[in-house]
């Protein structure tokens, strides 16, 4: 990881955010030790040629098929392929697609490239190659923070062990995801994820918060004592699984709640039965509009880069194009710098 000079945020009460408390909520570290209860996934450490690779500029993709299929007409002995540098992790990638039944959803230690998936043909993250990995990760502003930094507002730095996240797909039902902070070792609020209005959820709150409150039970060797973990709970709403574990830091979204709010909740005594607030949208709530509209907005491209992720061979086409653009700016920037 690049040198960096850590600047602590002081707008908001927090207790100083260290590297320490980041690497505990990345996935490498936490995985081993709550694996049982969380949905199956493999992990890719990942080599320094490939982190180069992830952080350049452009998007090439190596070709897709392996060099020594000739019958497919579609190897260039002049197509460049910048795999060559970091082999052993391409081999893993595509090894491991397979092993997790040909479907995967990618993440780096922290963050998933959610705001990418208008790049994907599909438009979500589902992958089933190592190229719609590779595509989603390189088109990720939420991966390049992880990479870059990921110890924005800590007041220090350390070493990233970095890998790739290879999640096993499964259909997911969003409005069953929820969010839950602990302060102290308590639980001390649960909002619901997916930002619209879903009637049943009210029917459910109270036994999927008693549910949720005994789950935390699982997680009590986090060496954290302030953290924020995703839940998922499925029909027949019998278990939890975890789905991740995020920093007690303002760079975790609060959702329903403000983190004013959350760092001023009275503390619970530790003797007392503490009831924590379950917030759900309710159906004339103005967050059941707006979130759905502004949800990545930062990262909304342009309808023509849209209009050619519906289409594989347009995207191609718009790649190849996109590159001789860059590498005649960079040979008019060379003969410039001649004259």
């Amino acid at each position: 990881m690049a040198e960096q000079t850590p600047k602590p945020l002081r707008s908001l009460p927090f207790p100083p955010v260290t590297a320490s408390h980041i690497l505990n909520c990345s996935f490498h570290s936490w995985h081993p030790r709550f694996k049982s209860f969380t949905p199956k996934a493999r992990l890719i450490p990942l080599s320094e040629p490939f982190l180069e690779y992830l952080r350049s500029d452009g998007i090439i993709l190596p070709p897709e098929n392996a060099p020594n299929d000739q019958d497919s007409g579609f190897q260039d002995e002049d197509e460049e392929d910048p795999s060559e540098q970091w082999a052993d992790v391409h081999d893993r990638v595509r090894s491991t697609i397979q092993e997790l039944g040909g479907k995967v959803v990618p993440k780096l230690n922290w963050s998933a490239p959610k705001d990418a998936t208008w790049i994907a043909t599909t438009n979500d993250m589902e992958c089933r190659t190592p190229n719609d990995i590779y595509l989603l990760l390189k088109s990720s502003d939420f991966i390049t923070h992880d990479l870059e930094q990921a110890f924005d507002g800590c007041v220090d730095c350390a070493e990233v062990p970095y890998h790739l996240v290879l999640r096993k797909s499964f259909n997911l039902n969003p409005s069953l995801e929820f969010r839950c902070f602990v302060r102290n070792k308590r639980l001390i609020a649960i909002s619901q994820r997916e930002m619209t209005h879903f009637d049943f959820l009210f029917d459910l709150r109270q036994s999927f918060k008693a549910r949720i409150q005994d789950f935390l039970e699982l997680l009590s060797d986090f060496p954290d004592d302030n953290f924020v973990f995703d839940v998922y709970i499925p029909p027949p709403h019998q278990r939890v699984w975890l789905i991740d574990i995020n920093p007690w830091a303002p760079r975790t979204d609060p959702l329903l709640f403000s983190w004013m709010e959350l760092l001023s909740i009275a503390e619970p005594d530790q003797d007392t039965i503490y009831d924590p607030e379950f917030r759900l949208i309710h159906r004339d709530d103005p967050e059941a509009y707006q979130f759905a509209a502004t949800k990545y907005s930062a990262h909304k491209m342009p309808k023509e880069v849209v209009d050619a992720s519906m289409t594989p061979g347009d995207m191609k086409n718009m790649m190849e194009e996109w590159k001789k653009v860059m590498d005649k700016q960079l040979e008019d920037e060379s003969d410039d710098e001649d004259r």
